[in-house]
């Protein structure tokens, strides 16, 4: 004898299909919500969850919404019922992938999505390579998100920066289950990235000690080298670097000469030197040079030819 019962069967669950007005969660009354803003989820209004409980929906609760004017597709899990009937708050970055204003029209419809087990990320900015490890900042957001969409631009912030994603790429299927799953996790190039650049900015970033260090195990140049030689004065005279008494032994204390132009290398804080202008005397030798007189000199006769006539 074969007993039939009520519970025999399982109960065929059936698809959830409502239409609100979607508005920012910025609109939504109390408190500001940066826990919404910084997810991937919703919030719907209580008959949404009465509605839900009676369709026997399956766990986690996952919606694809649907603008119906540009025909643009994302999907989303929801975080509580608390907004008012007929509205649904959304994130500010959703709203943009949507193409929606505030008040506009949104259809939701519950679905069943794989579990994810790949999904490739793009940042839209370079400041995103900043990060010491992405992974781990990545994984850490994603805490906030349900499922995944490919072609969606999703925001997460990290120290008080937002960065910009866009999901290039998820498997088994375009839209995924992200709860409780192992995925492998991968990054394309920023857009807009150029290795020349990143690298030269590295390079800016290192110690100017190495670059010292470098400069100095560098071989002396063979061959012509720009601007080696020595100087000259304007004025035609010599370039002294020495002093004559640097040449005569330490022994003798004799005072240095004062040459115009050469700074006192041996100066001591708090002294002071009274140099006075001295002419250097002749030699016994060199007979003293005579006064100037004019036309002083032998004359010589200037004889001219006769002419014959």
């Amino acid at each position: 004898m074969f007993q039939f019962g009520f519970n025999m069967f399982h109960e065929i669950s059936r698809p959830f299909n409502m239409t609100y007005r979607c508005y920012s969660v910025s609109m939504l009354p109390g408190n500001e919500r940066q826990d919404v803003e910084r997810g991937g989820k919703i919030i719907m209004p209580p008959s949404a969850l009465e509605q839900l409980t009676r369709l026997n929906i399956e766990y986690p609760m996952i919606f694809k919404l649907t603008n119906k004017k540009t025909k643009r597709i994302t999907h989303c899990g929801v975080l509580e019922f608390v907004a008012d009937e007929g509205k649904a708050y959304l994130p500010h970055w959703m709203m943009t992938n949507l193409v929606l204003e505030e008040g506009s029209l949104l259809q939701i419809e519950s679905v069943s999505l794989p579990v994810a087990t790949f999904s490739k990320f793009q940042p839209l900015s370079e400041d995103f390579l900043d990060i010491t490890n992405p992974k781990a900042v990545l994984e850490n957001c994603l805490r906030n998100f349900s499922c995944l969409t490919t072609g969606d631009v999703i925001a997460i912030k990290y120290n008080s920066k937002v960065y910009e994603l866009c999901v290039l790429e998820t498997k088994p299927g375009n839209a995924v289950i992200i709860i409780e799953c192992d995925m492998n996790v991968e990054f394309a190039p920023p857009v807009g990235y150029k290795e020349e650049d990143h690298i030269r900015r590295n390079e800016g970033n290192t110690d100017t000690g190495m670059e010292d260090d470098s400069v100095a195990m560098m071989a002396e140049p063979s061959g012509f080298v720009a601007f080696k030689g020595e100087g000259n004065r304007l004025d035609g005279k010599k370039k002294k670097l020495t002093s004559e008494s640097d040449s005569e032994p330490q022994a003798s204390h004799s005072r240095q000469s004062y040459v115009r132009g050469i700074p006192d290398y041996d100066y001591v804080i708090g002294t002071l030197k009274f140099i006075r202008s001295s002419q250097p005397s002749s030699s016994k030798d060199e007979a003293p040079e005579e006064p100037f007189q004019a036309f002083k000199g032998e004359g010589f006769t200037l004889r001219t030819a006769k002419s014959k006539n």
